[in-house]
C-alpha cells in the first residue's frame, strides 16, 4: 500500500488521516509552504513550520487554527511520525517527512538547492520514496548563484541612474531574496510596491537582513524616483499603479527567463535568470542523495524528469498528477 496518494483533495495520507497541500478544504492539511498553490483556505487545522506561521496567517487568515512546528521536531499524527524538514525554496518552506512502521515517504514541496541568505539551506532527508517537484526538470535550466545574479541586477540598477528602475519579481520569496542579496553590494534603500512591503516586513520580524526599504505609497506624489530601484510584483507591470513612474528601465527576475523570448514576450527591456526552484542538476542531486528507490514527480517537467530517471539512473520513478503549478506567474508564487 502506498503510504501517500493523490485524492480529488490533494495528497492523502490514509494511515495519518491527513493530506499534504490540499487544494480543496480537509480536517488536517500540512503545509508545506505559503505559496498560493500550496496553502490553500478553508481547513480545520493546519500544521506548518513555526517560522512560517506570520506569513501564512497574513495570507490565510489571522484566525486559522495553526500548529507550528519547529524544523525537524518529530510529532505523531495517528500511527505516524512527521517532521518538517528545510526546503530552501522560500522563508518558512519545508519538505515533510512521514514515517509509518519501516517505511519513509518525503514529500519535497518545492525546493532548491542554491544558498539564499532569506532562508533556511535545504536539507537532505533520505527516504525510501520521494515525491519530487520539476518546475524546472528539463537540461536546459542551470543557475547561476544568487550572488552572481543580483550583481548583474545591482550593476543594471546603477547603469542609468537618470530614470527609476523597475524590478518585477514575485512578492513572497523571491523580492526578499533579492533585497537580502543586495547587502553585499549597497545600504540604499529600495522602494516597495504594497504587496512587497507587506511580506517584507514579516521577514524582518524573524531576522532575515536586507537592505533598508522604503513604500512607494509613503512617498509625496510629486517625488520622481529618479535614480532609485523599485520592486514590485509581476501584476504591477503595465498597471496604472506604473503610470507613477517616468519612463523607467524595466526588467523581470525569474527562471523562465532562461529562455530565450520569455523577455521580450513579457514586454521587459532586460530579463534576470533567478529562481526558487531547483534547476535540472539541482533536482538530479537531490533524488540521488536522498537514495530513495522510488520517486514521483510533480508539476513541471514532470514526465521529463520521470523518464530521466528510469533510463538513466534505474530509478524506479513515474509522474504522479497534482494541481501544483511551481513558477508560473502572480496566481501562484506573488
Amino acid at each position: 500500500m502506498s503510504l501517500i496518494t493523490v485524492r480529488p483533495e490533494g495528497l492523502y495520507c490514509e494511515v495519518g488521516n491527513f493530506y499534504i497541500d490540499p487544494w480543496k478544504p480537509v480536517d488536517t492539511a500540512l503545509i508545506t509552504h505559503a505559496h498560493a498553490d500550496h496553502a490553500y483556505t478553508g481547513h480545520q487545522t493546519y500544521y506548518a513550520t513555526a517560522i512560517s506561521e506570520g506569513i501564512l496567517r497574513r495570507r490565510l487568515g489571522k484566525d486559522i487554527n495553526l500548529c507550528g512546528v519547529n524544523y525537524g521536531h518529530r510529532i505523531k499524527i495517528g500511527p505516524t511520525w512527521v517532521s518538517f524538514h528545510s526546503a530552501g525554496h522560500v522563508l518558512g518552506s519545508a519538505q515533510v517527512r512521514v514515517e509509518y512502521k519501516d517505511e519513509v515517504w518525503v514529500a519535497s514541496g518545492d525546493y532548491k538547492r542554491g544558498i539564499d541568505p532569506s532562508c533556511d539551506p535545504f536539507e537532505v532527508v533520505e527516504c525510501d520514496t520521494f515525491i519530487t517537484e520539476a518546475t524546472f526538470g528539463l537540461p536546459i535550466y542551470h543557475w547561476d548563484s544568487g550572488e552572481i545574479t543580483t550583481e548583474q541586477i545591482y550593476r543594471w540598477w546603477q547603469s542609468d541612474l537618470t530614470r527609476p528602475s523597475l524590478l518585477f519579481c514575485y512578492a513572497f520569496g523571491k523580492s526578499q531574496r533579492v533585497l537580502a542579496e543586495l547587502t553585499k553590494f549597497t545600504d540604499r534603500p529600495v522602494y516597495l510596491h504594497g504587496a512587497v512591503h507587506n511580506l517584507t516586513e514579516i521577514y524582518r520580524e524573524v531576522g532575515i537582513d536586507m537592505v533598508p526599504t522604503i513604500p512607494v505609497s509613503s512617498m509625496e506624489k510629486s517625488y520622481k524616483f529618479i535614480g532609485d530601484l523599485v520592486i514590485a510584483p509581476p501584476s504591477g507591470h503595465r498597471s496604472t499603479w506604473m503610470k507613477r513612474f517616468k519612463q523607467p528601465q524595466t526588467a523581470f527576475a525569474s527562471g523562465w527567463m532562461a529562455v530565450r523570448g520569455n523577455r521580450r514576450r513579457r514586454g521587459y527591456e532586460r530579463g534576470f535568470v533567478l529562481s526558487d526552484h531547483a534547476d535540472w542538476p539541482g533536482l538530479i542531486q537531490t533524488i540521488e542523495q536522498t537514495k530513495a528507490k522510488t520517486v514521483y514527480v510533480t508539476h513541471g517537467q514532470n514526465d521529463v524528469l520521470a523518464r530521466y530517471l528510469v533510463e538513466k539512473k534505474a530509478i524506479q520513478a513515474s509522474p504522479l498528477e497534482t494541481l501544483f503549478e511551481g513558477e508560473k506567474g502572480d496566481s501562484v508564487d506573488v
